[in-house]
């Protein structure tokens, strides 16, 4: 069932080493704020990777909530997951708008409709394994290569922190981590496991009185990176924003060329989404494998009706992973409550200025966390499945693929198309380890059916 939550304990506890299962809730009061973080969680890079690929933003987010949504429902309010803009399409895309124009309305509509064919090739891949069982996927992603897949989903976006929020502002990133860190460990209740929500929002309170008392944040620049003065906190666009209105949406085109270069994205989005149920059944210790074909169709079928109308292509996404690792409520009540959120910021474009002015300082301060956090939950699947790493086949592409992932490593394919960082990094694990088994003739260590 998608709906009918059973309400856990007395919906305001939790016992040490209890979680809120996604069939669970606590109070509806609770779930909101939760919902919220989850939105927060999500909100800077579906927002952010819009842009970068020269798409409406504004109709990325009421589309993920969307797509949300429509995801739930596919699985049957069985794994619980938040899908906002993927990362891997962002190489693709950009050649595609080198070949056919830059950022120009046409560009945009073979964009979408490269996109919109990529999410149906990748439903039918999840029809293929909903079909033919969990096994198929058991067989492809043994534990050894499901763990380094989440570990380099988490530890592939370093460089997020790294080259973007964090040098915006250093010391204010510095205090939001430290003040995130006390949040979720000092305090055991419903504070401590929004912790994150209140980091942020402390964050962002503090950076507003920074600009007053410190002024603008200084130029940086270590020759890599390069970071002009800037005030902390910009609510102009807050101001500027219509309290109602309907996104910038489109028609897709379609040309086979296009299809082409973002066609490569499927197997970085099959292994995020198994990787992402795989996550959830550690977490949460439940066998969720039977949702794992339903999971991926799920993001195939929401990428297929987010890019039908302009939106962003779609992904289970590691931040929200990070948020339910670190609040120990994986109940889909708060997904479907994050969703209406997220369509309501598309359609209020001044809420979703607000969100969107969250100074980058302190979105690095949480998302250095969140993406921590996520890396380890791949260690924690090599550990519950005693992960032979003796073994060069284990460690030799385990370790490339992850440190592909890390740099983020780019690979040119051709002046017009290129594998980099996550994308890179999963193909290196996935096809890696198959191919080293072959030739070391082994045959896939045994999968243990229970989550540890």
């Amino acid at each position: 069932m998608a709906f009918g939550w059973t309400k856990h304990g007395d919906g305001k506890h939790l016992a040490p080493g209890e979680v809120v299962r996604p069939d669970e809730r606590l109070s509806w009061p609770r779930m909101v704020g939760f919902g919220a973080q989850h939105v927060v969680a999500m909100f800077g890079a579906t927002f952010v990777f819009p842009l970068v690929m020269g798409l409406d933003p504004n109709v990325a987010i009421m589309m993920s909530g969307v797509a949300t949504i429509l995801f739930l429902l596919i699985v049957k309010g069985k794994v619980p997951s938040y899908l906002g803009t993927s990362a891997s399409f962002v190489g693709g895309v950009l050649a595609i708008r080198a070949l056919f124009g830059g950022d120009t309305a046409g560009a945009d509509a073979i964009v979408t409709g490269a996109i919109l064919v990529v999410g149906f090739v990748l439903a039918l891949v999840g029809l293929a394994v909903h079909f033919l069982g969990a096994d198929v996927i058991n067989r492809i992603f043994p534990p050894v290569v499901t763990g380094a897949v989440v570990m380099l989903i988490g530890f592939g976006l370093a460089y997020v922190v790294a080259d973007v929020y964090w040098p915006q502002d250093q010391w204010m990133a510095l205090v939001t981590m430290l003040v995130t860190f006390v949040l979720v460990v000092a305090f055991k209740g419903f504070v401590g496991r929004i912790g994150i929500l209140i980091g942020l929002a402390v964050g962002f309170v503090l950076s507003w009185g920074a600009d007053r008392v410190f002024g603008m944040v200084p130029a940086y620049d270590d020759g890599a990176v390069q970071v002009a003065a800037h005030f902390r906190v910009d609510l102009s666009k807050v101001e500027s924003a219509p309290w109602f209105g309907w996104p910038d949406t489109h028609w897709p085109d379609f040309e086979f060329s296009a299809v082409l270069l973002v066609l490569p994205a499927v197997i970085a989005l099959v292994a995020e989404n198994i990787g992402h149920v795989k996550a959830v059944g550690e977490m949460t210790g439940t066998d969720v494998d039977p949702y794992v074909g339903r999971a991926v169709a799920a993001d195939g079928i929401a990428t297929v009706v987010t890019s039908a109308v302009g939106g962003s292509p779609t992904t289970t996404y590691a931040e929200n992973i990070g948020v339910m690792a670190a609040t120990k409520v994986y109940s889909t009540a708060a997904y479907y409550i994050a969703g209406v959120i997220a369509i309501g910021f598309g359609l209020i474009p001044k809420f979703g200025a607000l969100v969107s002015a969250t100074p980058s300082g302190v979105l690095g301060g949480v998302t250095v966390i969140l993406y921590g956090m996520i890396g380890l939950l791949g260690a924690k699947i090599w550990i519950e499945n005693r992960v032979d790493f003796a073994d060069p086949v284990n460690m030799v592409p385990i370790g490339a693929g992850i440190i592909l992932a890390i740099g983020p490593v780019k690979h040119l394919i051709s002046d017009d198309f290129r594998l980099e960082g996550i994308a890179l990094g999963t193909i290196v694990v996935v096809g890696g380890w198959h191919l080293l088994r072959v030739i070391a003739r082994r045959t896939p260590e045994a999968i243990r059916s229970d989550a540890g």
